[in-house]
């Protein structure tokens, strides 16, 4: 369907800017009329002029058909160049003077664009006319020429938006293509690893309550990594799958009423081993008055969880983490800070995108596909609240989310 719709898009888009370029050259065209308009208006008035100063002569009018020497056209063409200069045409012109018959009506109108000629009556005697004939050859090729550099301008322009349409499109098109087949691609990955994973959980809580597991301290040990890391792999597809699913706008949430001080206690166990590992140490502060909210059991256990893990992952020490409850108007306030190497403040902004993680210099053992906290503020925004970062760099972090109560 999104494929379909960026086809349509562009197509329309297409006869959108050939209804432009269509409108554009017509624009062009009545602009080239008006301009031969204007023209041969100028001409008009050059020729008008010149005619209205040789009139003031009437001796010269009388013999210019028969005897137009030297000094007359010399006359004429002078008087010609001068009002061409009032008017502001520089153009070749050629002109001549005849006997034509009378014409009822007495008027010459304008030739086409491709002649370029205009007369015009100097005087009569009785019978015949003295016409003076005002020719531009290059008429044609001035005007057009005038016209030229725009329209090829406008052509061009509207071409090159035309094609890089095209391209950025096609691109899109494409980057859909490859995003959907993406995010089939984890979709169906993620729920296959969710077989084994359930499996892998029940053989090991079956282990754990054999007798001689039981006895065997290393071997209970051993079953406590085994469902840690299986809970940890869990969270990591469950993770995941809440990307997929909210970008296919279908992520299933159950809500129901609960006791965000059990869930914080509940992750806290979830993480005791991953923490132990490390010399760290969980300090819990509920002072809430409210802590009941309506929301999703599991995804708001594993984004606690996630805050959790990352406070650990971004540790160089003894991670140190603190989680406080507080209520302010009508949410809950579940603040999560630790010791960690903080995050430069440029970084801030970044840090809940997916796929991005924060560069940590030396520190190359940090795992993870860059999901979680675009997973943790998904869940949050999903559940009406809010988060804020605050951190310094080699200092800590601390995250304050804002969760409404019932």
């Amino acid at each position: 369907m999104k494929f379909k719709k960026a086809y349509i898009f562009l197509v329309a888009l297409s006869i959108s800017l050939l209804l432009i370029l269509i409108i554009q050259i017509n624009g062009i065209i009545e602009t080239a009329k008006i301009k031969e308009e204007l023209f041969s208006e100028k001409a008009e008035m050059i020729l008008s002029k010149t005619v209205t100063d040789l009139r003031s002569d009437s001796f010269s009018i009388q013999h210019l058909p028969l005897k137009m020497n030297k000094d007359d056209r010399s006359k004429i063409d002078s008087l010609i160049q001068h009002y061409m200069k009032v008017y502001r045409i520089k153009l070749d012109y050629t002109f001549s003077i005849a006997e034509e018959k009378k014409q009822d009506n007495n008027q010459y109108p304008l030739l086409n664009l491709q002649q370029g000629n205009y007369k015009t009556c100097i005087n009569d005697d009785g019978k015949n006319e003295l016409i003076l004939h005002l020719n531009f050859p290059d008429k044609k090729a001035f005007i057009l020429a005038e016209m030229q550099m725009p329209f090829i301008v406008s052509v061009i322009l509207i071409v090159l938006i035309l094609i890089l349409s095209w391209i950025t499109i096609l691109a899109v098109i494409k980057e859909q293509k490859i995003a959907a087949q993406t995010k089939d691609f984890l979709n169906n990955m993620t729920h296959e690893f969710k077989t084994p994973i359930t499996n892998i959980a029940l053989a090991t809580k079956m282990l754990s309550k054999d007798n001689t597991i039981l006895l065997n301290e290393k071997w209970k040990n051993y079953t406590e990594i085994i469902l840690n890391e299986n809970e940890k792999l869990k969270q990591q597809v469950e993770q995941i799958l809440g990307i997929v699913e909210l970008e296919n706008s279908k992520i299933p949430l159950q809500k129901s009423k609960i006791n965000f001080h059990e869930l914080i206690a509940n992750a806290a166990t979830r993480m005791h081993l991953q923490l132990q590992s490390k010399n760290g140490k969980l300090n819990i502060e509920l002072n809430a008055s409210h802590f009941f909210i309506n929301g999703d059991l599991i995804h708001l256990n594993n984004m606690i969880c996630n805050f959790i893990d990352n406070a650990i992952k971004y540790s160089d020490k003894n991670p140190y983490i603190k989680i406080e409850t507080s209520n302010e108007k009508k949410c809950l306030l579940i603040i999560i800070s630790d010791n960690g190497i903080g995050i430069e403040k440029s970084f801030h902004h970044k840090i809940f995108e997916k796929y991005f993680r924060v560069p940590t210099g030396n520190l190359h053992h940090v795992k993870g596909f860059g999901l979680g906290l675009a997973y943790c503020k998904m869940m949050i925004k999903l559940h009406h609240g809010t988060v804020i970062v605050n951190s310094e760099l080699n200092k800590g972090t601390s995250f304050t989310i804002s969760l409404p109560h019932e």
